[in-house]
């Protein structure tokens, strides 16, 4: 099985545990101002990391995402800018469909990194 990925703050995710779905689209965007979640790839999490997140200064969390258990609709759609096609989940994630959170973390010189023992980098 091919997971998805989203990047969270770790009050967003928080949030999200108590309500029982998480509805933010990006950084600083809700699902109701982009009409869609944005998700990736394994290999889009660290490539959108560096270009959206390097200034964030609260803690982020990598949601893995189960696609059989997402109950709204995901398309896979070009973005202007980068190669292959990201998946977009339109409308709320369940929190059941997060298999595992885990923390986002950045190396010595501040880049990102693929979490240690988490398959799929």
């Amino acid at each position: 099985m091919e997971w998805l990925y989203h990047i969270a703050t770790v009050p967003d995710w928080d949030q999200a545990q108590r309500d029982g779905e998480y509805r933010t689209s990006t950084r600083g965007r809700s699902l109701g101002e982009e009409g869609f979640i944005h998700a990736s790839t394994a290999a889009q999490v660290l490539p959108v990391a560096s270009a959206f997140y390097l200034d964030e200064p609260l803690d982020l969390v990598l949601l893995v995402l189960d696609p059989g258990r997402i109950r709204a609709g995901i398309r896979h759609e070009p973005v202007p800018g980068w190669a292959d096609p990201f998946p977009h989940i339109y409308g709320p994630l369940e929190v059941a469909a997060v298999v595992q959170a885990v923390p986002l973390e950045r190396d010595s010189a501040g880049e990102f990194r693929w979490p240690a023992g988490l398959d799929g980098a």
